[in-house]
């Protein structure tokens, strides 16, 4: 049985912690300065006045400093606990950058408190002005914990973890230490610190994908464009706040698509995305699927190509009952009813695979083929799959390309093969 890494445990903490309240302390006295030069704003809203003050709450909203202090000592391997570090690290590099550039105060007096929980409330302003506050990052490392520590509490213990989580990050607004919108600034960074280094064996999306075709730079373009336009449009306040999710949803497909490939979106081996993608991603998936289902609904069921091999969308929930194994080519989606012996060979949608990508999906889908029936799917079943049943018949069955695509086109016409796809099935 592998050790813990203790030692590396405590090297990580004692980085950590002073890291912590040197950058933290730095980020409250630029804004200490910038108050005096009248440059500190203020994002309360008008309702947030009916919002209580319980003392109380001051115990769970000082509980995550221990929770904190005793993370590190969760991790099993060096690798998990090397992740978990960084995104502590990373929680504090992205939080203070925001306070430097945009710094806020806390915009409502907080009545004089007194007993223990004055004391913990005096204690508290010792160190903690009311500023450095979008994004919160007591509710930015309160997600990054919140993983950690759900990762090996189960039963009981599980459900008195995410009550306790919960009273924490209710504590930032009962403690009048936050307003509303710092709460879910802080969960979109907390999450996509989690994203940015998950766990094992998923890699980071920070590792670039290999160089593939140019229009994949033109998707990422069109991607961050469209993030920019809810963005600006979310700036104007009020209802328009409610975009900024699909906002960050979008930015982070534009990263993908431009730097980390299918990789990006997550697509664990059971099918699901990372809890983070789904969290991050929340509106393009749900868009992406919406976009699956309609443009299939008059052809919802697979189509038979021969030797047992079926070609269609992504099935959902009780859709795959007549497959024991599925060959998935769909990057951005989850796949559900999963099983051991489902192949994924992952593509971003609307580019075309490389020879590489497509000799060894042609190769895996037919050694899947030898076990049984198989399903082919993409989101919609009519490129990223179709290409790869392209390339089984050219590869394994000796077919010409032209041979190939008629083959194709007999069984399912409805399927798409644009030039650039062409240009790379026609290399094999």
């Amino acid at each position: 049985m592998q050790r813990r890494p203790w030692l590396r445990a405590c090297l990580w903490l004692a980085f950590l912690g002073p890291f912590f309240f040197l950058t933290y302390g730095f980020a409250n006295q630029m804004a200490v300065q910038q108050d005096a030069l009248g440059k500190v704003g203020n994002i309360a809203l008008a309702w947030e006045r009916h919002i209580p003050l319980w003392p109380w709450t001051i115990v769970p909203y000082w509980s995550i400093d221990l929770l904190y202090a005793i993370s590190p000592f969760l991790c099993r391997s060096r690798t998990e606990l090397d992740r978990h570090g960084l995104r502590l690290l990373c929680a504090q590099l992205i939080a203070v950058t925001c306070f430097l550039l945009w710094p806020l105060a806390f915009g409502f007096t907080r009545p004089p408190i007194e007993g223990v929980f004055g004391q913990m409330f005096s204690a508290l302003e010792q160190f903690d002005k009311p500023y450095n506050q979008a994004p919160s990052l007591h509710i930015v490392l309160l997600v990054v914990l919140w993983v950690k520590y759900a990762q090996y509490l189960h039963g009981i213990w599980r459900l008195l973890l995410h009550i306790w989580f919960a009273l924490i990050g209710l504590s930032v607004l009962t403690t009048w230490q936050h307003h509303f919108l710092d709460v879910p600034t802080g969960l979109a960074v907390g999450w996509l610190c989690v994203w940015l280094w998950p766990d094992a064996p998923l890699a980071s999306p920070l590792q670039r994908a290999a160089p593939a075709h140019c229009s994949r730079w033109r998707f990422a373009l069109l991607y961050a464009l469209g993030a920019a336009l809810l963005c600006g449009l979310a700036w104007q306040g009020g209802f328009w706040l409610c975009l900024a999710w699909p906002a960050l949803s979008l930015a982070v497909v534009a990263f993908n698509y431009a730097w980390s490939g299918a990789a990006g979106f997550q697509k664990q081996a059971n099918g699901q995305l990372s809890i983070a993608s789904r969290w991050l991603l929340a509106p393009y998936l749900a868009a992406a699927w919406l976009n699956s289902r309609l443009w299939t609904h008059r052809q919802p069921q697979p189509v038979a190509l021969g030797e047992g091999l079926w070609l269609g969308r992504i099935p959902g929930r009780g859709e795959r009952q007549n497959f024991a194994q599925v060959f998935d080519c769909c990057a951005e989606l989850p796949r559900v009813d999963a099983c051991p012996d489902d192949v994924q060979q992952l593509m971003l949608d609307l580019l075309p695979p490389s020879k590489a990508q497509l000799i060894a999906a042609a190769d895996a889908l037919d050694k899947q083929l030898q076990q049984g029936p198989v399903l082919l799917c993409c989101a919609l079943g009519y490129s990223r799959s179709a290409s790869v049943a392209l390339a089984w018949r050219i590869r394994c069955r000796g077919a010409s390309f032209a041979e190939a695509l008629q083959w194709l086109q007999q069984r399912k016409p409805e399927c798409v093969i644009k030039p650039a796809h062409r240009h790379v099935l026609e290399r094999l």
